[in-house]
């Protein structure tokens, strides 16, 4: 292949042969490590690294630094490494697709789905199924790697946000970090709460038994909001948003406060479920937050599965 040319930002993916890069009037002025990840749509530590290794090359061909500021019209060469291989072996999954670009997938994950390899689960997982739908997925600074910034558990459904290049992981990450994403869940729980709404701030920390997680003082902050939408046969139907993202977080603090989500065999070994074994009454309802790329407002939504839909209904239709 030959070399490309790249007038700034582009949403051409980057992990092959030499890129030129020529500075335009959106990059004149910025750190060079900023305007080649904006234009080859790369992290920017791994553009940083690719400068550091005398990968980027000016036209006087002199050694550069990340720091250097950039001016209009400049040409920068830049030599990027192919992929290393990676293990997993792309396997068709199912799972939805709500949207897709060069930067983001939007999945819509259904519950028993593992999101990614972990003991026990070598096979099957969402990342599997990402490498098989979308051949290009997780090649990302220099290595082929999953785009995963957060995950839902394998016993929630809904919609989760993946990326496709290293600009957009280290966007993604920093968003959620930051707490900038807006995740929205509906649940279905046992009882009814002594508040129709209240925020749960409440730190989240392993339990002795190293299997569940609990409320304890020592853990990490961890804040629910939530609110009933109705009560009926001793159950309460809710919606909830995170503003934190701890392992089993809505679960433990719903626990906590003497309403178990229905189907929650860990949390409420006690309770009947009336699902599968290894599905809750958990679906990740909305995701919002600013696309990597231009920093516009996506919005995204998820229809409740038909066994939780069915379950409301039965609850329902109860004398």
């Amino acid at each position: 292949m030959g070399a490309r040319t790249r007038q700034g930002a582009s949403s051409l993916h980057p992990l092959d042969n030499i890129n030129e890069i020529v500075i335009n009037g959106e990059l004149s002025g910025h750190r060079l490590d900023y305007a080649i990840s904006r234009a080859l749509g790369v992290g920017r530590s791994y553009s940083a690294d690719l400068i550091r290794r005398g990968l980027v090359a000016p036209a006087g061909g002199q050694r550069v630094k990340p720091s250097l500021k950039t001016g209009l019209g400049e040409k920068y060469a830049v030599t990027v490494p192919p992929p290393e291989k990676l293990a997993l072996e792309p396997e068709e999954v199912p799972f939805g697709v709500v949207y897709a670009d060069d930067d983001i997938i939007v999945v819509d994950k259904p519950a028993g789905l593992v999101v990614h390899p972990a003991p026990g689960h070598y096979r099957g997982t969402l990342v599997h199924g990402l490498l098989h739908r979308f051949p290009d997925f997780g090649n990302i600074k220099g290595v082929i790697r999953p785009g995963i910034v957060h995950r839902l558990d394998a016993t929630t459904s809904g919609l989760m946000v993946a990326a496709r290049n290293g600009l957009a992981l280290d966007k993604l990450y920093n968003d959620f970090k930051a707490r900038r994403v807006e995740k929205n869940y509906l649940f279905l729980c046992h009882g009814k709460p002594r508040e129709a709404s209240a925020r749960i701030d409440a730190p989240i920390g392993r339990g002795e038994d190293g299997k569940k997680m609990t409320v304890r003082a020592d853990g990490r902050a961890a804040v629910t909001d939530y609110e009933i939408l109705w009560s009926d046969g001793g159950y309460s139907f809710a919606k909830c948003s995170l503003h934190t993202g701890r392992m089993h977080q809505i679960r433990v603090h719903m626990q906590a406060l003497g309403c178990p989500l229905v189907g929650d065999t860990l949390y409420a070994p006690s309770r009947e479920s009336p699902f599968v074994p290894g599905r809750v009454f958990l679906h990740s309802w909305k995701l919002s937050f600013a696309h990597p790329r231009d920093g516009r407002k996506v919005s995204f939504r998820s229809v409740i599965p038909e066994e939780l839909a069915n379950c409301l209904a039965a609850i329902r239709s109860l004398p």
